[in-house]
């Protein structure tokens, strides 16, 4: 590719990495600008960030944002069960692409957080469609330079507390430590649907060590998802300026969600993730992705659409006050 400009070479790799023509929603696309999303009135973002070459599980997420946008070709804005119209609330668009740079992990991780960081100065929510967990790392870096005082919520088969993971500090294991490292107060984290079968001591320790709220899976079996789902969001809420929300896939049970890297047996129902989001995205966010989606894995699309509703799920709660 001699002579390729930079601005060729970043299209040229996003889509050989995983991108797509498509839109999320058949949306119009606008540029991940401050200036633009703002003259344009864009007040939610849709951004693919198709990236994992962080993960040690089985791959194939970095053709999750393409997937999404292919599977949310069958969804509408409006909920006819609710008679809520999405578009009544918000002014969407999707603004394509992270410009990853394949088999470099700080630099896409870099572009990727410039790029989150002018949706939220543009007065936008991210709705991140990812990608491995490792992709939440700059999700988080960057609400965190645009929050003073935020909270997260991560939902998850796994704690995501590694420290590192063979000395690599952007591993798709690592994303909480990699929040509390950016400044959020792990006193105003929540990791909700964990797996106890699915997970490292350290990583628990680690947990229980900065004072995270746990809520794992023996909790909602015990309480449901909608009292889970509103103790989290009065813990992350507390005080906070925004709350971010980052939902892995795999905390949802195998039989529904096969197309992901790390199948959990046990895990959440569809209906259970559905309620939980519906409870989590009350009052609001600043911020969300959906991670962990694996194509390859998946069996007609299952997952995909299932992942495409959570997140108009989550954004119809946000518009209740």
């Amino acid at each position: 590719m001699s002579g390729t400009t930079a601005k060729e070479f970043n299209a040229f790799a996003g889509l050989l990495h995983a991108g797509s023509g498509g839109t999320f929603m058949r949306l119009p696309h606008v540029a991940a600008d401050a200036q633009t999303i703002t003259e344009n009135g864009i007040n939610v973002a849709f951004l693919g960030f198709p990236w994992d070459a962080m993960c040690i599980s089985r791959t194939g997420a970095n053709y999750g944002p393409r997937a999404l946008r292919e599977a949310s070709d069958q969804f509408s804005f409006y909920n006819a069960n609710l008679n809520l119209d999405l578009r009544e609330h918000y002014k969407f668009a999707d603004c394509g692409d992270v410009p990853v740079v394949p088999g470099a992990a700080i630099r896409t991780m870099d572009r990727a957080e410039a790029m989150i960081l002018d949706v939220l100065k543009g007065g936008a929510m991210p709705v991140v469609l990812g990608g491995d967990h490792s992709v939440t790392i700059a999700c988080a870096r960057a609400f965190r330079k645009h929050h003073d005082n935020p909270g997260l919520i991560l939902v998850d088969s796994h704690f995501d507390t590694a420290i590192d993971v063979g000395g690599e500090e952007l591993n798709h294991a690592c994303p909480i430590a990699r929040a509390i490292d950016a400044g959020f107060d792990p006193r105003k984290i929540v990791i909700i649907g964990t797996n106890g079968w699915l997970n490292p001591k350290a990583e628990l320790e680690y947990a229980r060590e900065q004072g995270i709220s746990l809520m794992p899976l023996e909790t909602i079996m015990e309480k449901g998802p909608i009292a889970v789902g509103r103790e989290a969001r009065a813990i992350a809420g507390a005080g906070t300026d925004s709350v971010y929300l980052t939902f892995d896939i795999d905390a949802i049970d195998g039989a529904y969600a096969p197309g992901t890297g790390v199948p959990a047996p046990g895990g959440l129902t569809s209906r259970e993730a559905i309620a939980l989001v519906s409870e989590l995205g009350r009052g609001g966010l600043g911020g969300l992705d959906v991670v962990e989606v694996s194509p390859p894995y998946d069996h007609d699309g299952i997952t995909s659409r299932l992942a495409v509703r959570l997140v108009l799920e989550t954004l119809a709660a946000t518009t209740t006050r």
